[in-house]
Parts: structure tokens; sequence; C-alpha cells
């Protein structure tokens, strides 16, 4: 019976040991392939926002509303894959977090930025947002207790070189 342990452990060990780590670095290189192929959409995206740019203005000169609001939605639309590619870097769990309501509370915006108005439309846009002002009021509350943190740890690190 001991034997049948002895295996059964072994067994166990090799599976938490080598299997894991070789699953952990598969899922690593997917995570940069990943990265590198969102970096290659953002440069097309960006790409993309300087040619209609351009296009547009040596079409009209000054810009009409429609042709605006299509390089405002592309913009915004570039803030959001930006965003989304910078919180692939973040190891923190709360930082990433974060990011990601703040990703939330830009695409709320744009969204509202981007509604066709319609009288129908108004309880969506009254909870969009009503959702958009809690998004924002949660982010600069955490960016305050974030700072409140960093400066008691600054406190904390003072008065231990003090004693």
């Amino acid at each position: 019976m001991d034997q049948k342990k002895d295996r059964i452990s072994t067994l166990n060990h090799f599976l938490e040991v080598s299997v894991e780590s070789l699953l952990l670095k598969i899922l690593n290189i997917a995570r940069y392939i990943f990265i590198v192929m969102m970096i290659i959409y953002l440069g097309q995206c960006f790409i993309s926002l300087g040619y209609k740019m351009v296009s547009f203005t040596l079409s009209q000169g000054a810009l009409d509303f429609g042709s605006i609001k299509v390089i405002l939605t592309d913009g915004l639309f570039i803030l959001i894959v930006l965003a989304i590619v910078k919180t692939l870097f973040i190891q923190d769990g709360f930082d990433y977090a974060i990011t990601f309501l703040e990703i939330s509370f830009v695409v709320l915006v744009r969204k509202l930025i981007l509604l066709e108005t319609d009288p129908s439309d108004t309880m969506l846009l009254l909870v969009l947002g009503i959702t958009s002002a809690m998004f924002f009021i949660l982010i600069v509350y955490i960016h305050g207790l974030k700072h409140k943190w960093a400066r008691e740890k600054r406190l904390e690190a003072e008065k231990d070189e003090k004693s």
C-alpha cells in the first residue's frame, strides 16, 4: 500500500511541478503572441485614423459633422484598444481591475457621445449617464485611496528609517 501511495505522490508531484510549469509557459507564450497581435492591430488603427483625417481634409477642407463624427468614433475606439493593450502588461491584479474599470468608463462615454438621440432612448441615456457617473466617482475615489495608501507607506518608511 505504501508503494502505491508513493507512486501517486510522485505522479502528483510531477503533475504539479512539470506539467503546471509547461502549461504556464505555453500560456505566457500565447499571451505575448496576443500582445504582439494587438500592437500590430493598434498600429493599423492609427494608420486608418490618419488616412481618414487626411483624406477627409483633402476632399472637404473644413470637415463637416459626419466626418468629424467618424474621426471621433475612430479616435475613441483607438483609446479603448490602447487601454486594453496597456492592461496586458499589468501584473498587479488591483491595478488590472482599475484599468478595466477605466476602460468601461471610456466605453460608456463613447456610447453616450455617439448614440443617436431619440426620445424613446431617454431611459437608456439616463441609465448610461448614471452608470458612467458612478464609474467616474469610483475611479476618482480609488485613485484617492491609492494616493493615501502610498503616502501612508512613505510615512511608515520614514518612521522606520528614523528609528
